[in-house]
């Protein structure tokens, strides 16, 4: 009989137990504020990062709305990518997705992706169309689940939200064959007419519901992301794999819709989402500037659960077309008229 699985240990942080966070994202060069936004569809807990070189808020190259994946929130590991980029020099705001984190609603539970996105571009519409971000360039970034929820808040925006561009790390587009929830299962659990929608019943078929070690290659990290207290660890919820079918079809039938300029990034041995879907997006979108880079034998947390020479690989690719993105549309609405296409097989 195999040893018993040993959990992981409780870490007070994603780096530690010390420093408190002050003085951790002040050695970084950043200023870090929390706070509760109320949104129509819930209450939301949302974050911010600021390089402290920044004279004030306003002073930086643009701000980027970042949306973490399913099962995780905003504020352990995925927060390294906002860290990220505000080292780099942007305004960067984070929002917990309803059901996730410190937000609102059943943990783990995403019934209505609708609800869900719609609550995430309410705050992040409120701080772009303010007065000290208006006129600088915005994006909006997903990770995995995250990108399915970025590309709906993208479809649901106003005319007038001028999004400079939209940024996607293994984006939840397609889901694997292998994952697929079962249609009887469903249409089952279906005829109780909602009351099985929260129960958390379908089993994962790869892991049995539990953590999926094929999503990130890098055993040491696997053990901090386990380690997020607020991490949702259960089995899927019914109404959640229901939703994630049901709106991931939606998504593909609208790609043509997307015009702004946007990156995806993918890892070529991805079994949680689909590299196929980012394929496409990138084929089927009416944007005229759009990339798409595909990360040989990568697996899906590109992010966070890859080795440190494959994660800065990754970020470097961001970091090189956000701020080309920047010198191209300054303050402006991206032009329609940009002809640049891309695709780099890394």
């Amino acid at each position: 009989m195999a040893p018993p699985t040993v959990p992981p240990p409780a870490m007070k942080y994603f780096w530690g137990d010390s420093p408190e966070p002050d003085a951790y994202y002040a050695s970084l060069g950043l200023r870090h504020t929390e706070s509760y936004y109320q949104s129509p569809c819930g209450r939301i807990f949302t974050h911010s990062f600021h390089p402290v070189s920044a004279a004030h808020d306003g002073d930086v190259k643009g701000a980027v709305f970042m949306t973490h994946g399913y099962c995780n929130d905003s504020s352990w590991l995925f927060q390294t990518v906002a860290i990220s980029y505000a080292r780099w020099g942007y305004a960067v705001f984070c929002a917990d997705l309803l059901g996730h984190g410190r937000s609102d609603g059943i943990h783990g539970y995403v019934g209505d992706m609708e609800s869900v996105a719609r609550a995430s571009l309410s705050f992040f519409l409120s701080v772009r169309k303010g007065p000290v971000y208006a006129s600088l360039p915005a994006f909006l970034l997903g990770e995995s689940m995250g990108g399915a929820a970025t590309l709906l808040m993208y479809l649901r925006s106003p005319p007038d939200a001028g999004w400079t561009g939209l940024i996607f790390a293994a984006p939840l587009l397609l889901i694997p064959d292998e994952l697929y929830p079962s249609r009887v299962r469903l249409f089952l659990y279906g005829l109780l007419l909602g009351l099985a929608d929260t129960w958390a019943v379908l089993p994962d078929k790869r892991t049995g519901g539990k953590f999926k070690p094929k999503s990130n290659r890098d055993p040491e990290k696997m053990k901090v992301i386990a380690s997020n207290p607020r991490r949702y660890n259960g089995a899927a919820r019914v109404g959640t794999m229901r939703e994630l079918a049901r709106v991931t079809e939606l998504l593909r039938e609208s790609f043509g819709e997307v015009t702004a300029p946007f990156l995806v990034l993918h890892g070529t041995d991805d079994v949680v989402t689909e590299p196929e879907g980012s394929k496409m997006l990138y084929e089927r979108a009416a944007s005229e500037d759009k990339s798409l880079i595909l990360y040989e034998g990568m697996h899906h947390s590109l992010l966070q659960g890859e080795s440190d020479e494959n994660r800065d690989r990754v970020f470097a690719d961001m970091r090189t077309w956000i701020d080309e993105r920047v010198r191209r549309y300054s303050a402006a609405v991206p032009a329609a008229n940009d002809d640049t296409k891309e695709v780099t097989m890394a």
